[in-house]
């Protein structure tokens, strides 16, 4: 059986299953404790016929092994230490040379440009102490796809071993920052979720801030200032094509989609007010969802569609809230020291990212959506901006550096706290958003 999927720039890309076995005991990570320790894994240079192919096959792997690293939950082993030396992909590996590296599973595979010239990739998971395969894959595209397809086997050997869907086949919109740090030109990006094939959206001519995704993933919202007026655009990432949403006549904050799409919400100031406001995308008809002399911002739909969280001043400093997406029963759910801002709900519903300033520090933390549970991940000069990966395991925020010549730049962390990384980005990037994964 045979799925087809769309690709960026439109190749197209087939998949098949070759074989899955499972084993009683089945190689598997819980990743459900605080603290995980990286599983050793083996990763070999995918074969090839020719130079061509030995060199795809060598960047392919590489990058399986950069994403499964990054995880913090694989440790990818060194292949100097290697005893074997992968031959055939098609003949079963010699176990006992992996058990003596302490490789508990091995990645094997090969490429190969068919005479079409289409690119045919195919991979192997080995769980080495159960001696059998446990998953595998093939593809065809196009030659240059071939970092794509790397990520989306890294995805199928982290699900495979973590009983969870992946989030390595994404990408990341962000504000790009260059120029002096008091004239910064600020434009849209966009970016694989590793910080490959960055790509600029606009042309830095008019301001642009609070890059969203659409559940679509092909559309981005994002505010815009148009001399010095505030609108709303909808812009898709493929075609190029723009289309103002609103133009209002007071200040507009941080739209955002629902999760089906058909809406976005946000904070529109009218008469002195910060309210929180909801547009259809059909109708173009707006409805208010709050109405308090407070400051009411950073709206973000629960996956269910059913529950809204922002935050507001409401109750005499700045909190976080949770209501229902039509406005009823607004609760107060923080009630730490210090002030809330731009909560985000989590893809698996189980926890609201945050920030939070204390004592002169800058946090990203989570807590459940009844405010139990709240877990301090991170903290900094000035981080802002939460995003999530969907699979709910990874957020991406923005940390700001001091000085002259500092300027924000990418940071992820996992939920344990334990695994922060920068994230490349070629100037000084800002209010990054995760992209669903790609179809």
């Amino acid at each position: 059986m045979f799925l087809r999927t769309g690709l960026t720039f439109c190749a197209v890309l087939f998949v098949a299953l070759i074989h899955v076995s499972r084993a009683d005991a089945a190689l598997q990570i819980d990743i459900t404790q605080g603290n995980v320790d990286p599983l050793p894994l083996a990763i070999t240079d995918f074969l090839g016929s020719g130079q061509q192919d030995r060199k795809i096959g060598a960047d392919v792997s590489q990058v399986i092994a950069a994403d499964l690293e990054r995880s913090g939950l694989f440790r990818p082993l060194a292949s100097a230490s290697f005893i074997e030396r992968i031959q055939d992909v098609n003949v079963q590996p010699r176990f006992g040379d992996w058990r003596v590296i302490n490789a508990q599973a091995l990645v094997t595979g090969q490429t190969l440009i068919e005479p079409d010239g289409r690119l045919k990739v195919e991979f192997r998971l080995w769980d080495i102490y159960a001696e059998q395969q446990i998953t595998g894959l093939q593809f065809y595209t196009t030659p240059e796809n071939w970092r794509r397809v790397a990520h989306i086997i890294a995805d199928a050997i982290y699900e495979r071993l973590t009983g969870e869907k992946g989030y390595f086949d994404t990408r990341i919109v962000h504000v790009s920052e260059s120029g002096p740090k008091g004239r910064r030109v600020k434009r849209l990006a966009i970016m694989d979720q590793d910080g490959h094939n960055p790509r600029m959206l606009t042309n830095g001519a008019d301001l642009v801030l609070t890059p969203r995704f659409s559940p679509s993933n092909q559309e981005i919202t994002y505010l815009s200032y148009y001399g010095n007026r505030p609108r709303v655009y909808l812009l898709d990432i493929e075609t190029g094509q723009q289309e103002v949403v609103g133009d209002f006549p007071g200040m507009t904050f941080a739209p955002r989609f629902s999760p089906d799409g058909q809406k976005i919400v946000m904070s529109l100031q009218r008469g002195g007010n910060s309210d929180i406001y909801e547009m259809d995308l059909r109708s173009r008809q707006t409805r208010r969802l709050t109405n308090t002399a407070a400051i009411d911002t950073s709206p973000s739909y629960a996956p269910d569609g059913r529950s809204l969280t922002f935050e507001s001043d409401r109750g005499g400093s700045q909190q976080i809230y949770v209501m229902g997406a039509d406005g009823s029963n607004p609760r107060r759910i923080s009630y730490g020291d210090g002030r809330y801002a731009t909560p985000v709900w989590s893809p698996r519903g189980d926890l609201i990212a945050f920030t939070k300033m204390v004592k002169g520090r800058f946090v990203i933390g989570v807590m459940k959506p009844d405010g139990s549970g709240e877990r301090i991940l991170t903290e900094g000069f000035h981080n802002e901006g939460p995003t999530w990966s969907p699979n709910g395991r990874v957020i991406m925020f923005f940390r700001e550096t001091r000085g002259e010549n500092g300027g924000p730049s990418l940071w992820s962390v996992d939920l344990t706290g334990y695994n922060e990384r920068p994230v490349y980005t070629p100037t000084f990037a800002s209010d990054p958003a995760w992209s669903p994964r790609l179809e």
